[in-house]
């Protein structure tokens, strides 16, 4: 079964976003180990809001979301969006059933790229295999937290961690689905 993996860009203290949607603390200097994760998935799962800033951002940067990123089947998770981009697989019912159907398909893994409402509930519905975790050297002070109140606790192993010069601290963790 392919995994899903919720990798994200987080700062120090929880948030994934600035308290007006902003993400230009994110470190664009350098890899970060981006392009040996592209070699392992094939697909991205993609809330609303976070589908139409990357392609607002792809718009003014080539068609490009982020440079390097291969050609992925994109499955966008939206109750509200009618259409998507041609290619896109739009899903609007039953998401989590679906999902956990995508990961029963043949592939490689899947890429939980955000939002954190998407996030959260895949989490919750023991989805998510692994995170892994850019964490950037700043305390926003406010923001979109990575993670609210789901009630439980989830217990991680880590699986990988490195460190750079600029501060930022790459962290990989598989989800213990016998935690919940």
């Amino acid at each position: 079964m392919r995994k899903l993996i919720l990798g994200l860009a987080i700062t120090l203290d929880g948030y994934i976003e600035g308290p007006n949607g902003e993400f230009d603390w994110c470190f664009t200097d350098q890899d970060y180990g981006l392009n040996e994760f592209f070699t392992g998935i094939d697909a991205i799962f993609i809330g609303r809001k976070s589908y139409e800033i990357a392609q607002q951002f792809a718009e003014s940067n080539d068609g490009e979301v982020i440079p390097g990123m291969p050609q992925l089947t994109e499955y966008v998770f939206s109750k509200t969006l009618k259409s998507a981009k041609n290619g896109a697989i739009l899903i609007a019912e039953d998401a989590m059933d679906k999902a956990r159907k995508i990961k029963e398909q043949p592939g490689k893994d899947i890429w939980l790229y955000g939002g954190a409402s998407l996030a959260e509930a895949m989490m919750n519905e023991g989805l998510v295999d692994e995170l892994w975790l850019s964490v950037h050297p700043i305390l926003l002070g406010g923001g979109k937290p990575l993670f609210g109140q789901s009630g439980s606790r989830t217990h991680l192993t880590l699986i990988d961690s490195k460190s750079y010069p600029t501060g930022l601290l790459s962290l990989r963790y598989s989800v213990d689905k016998d935690s919940k």
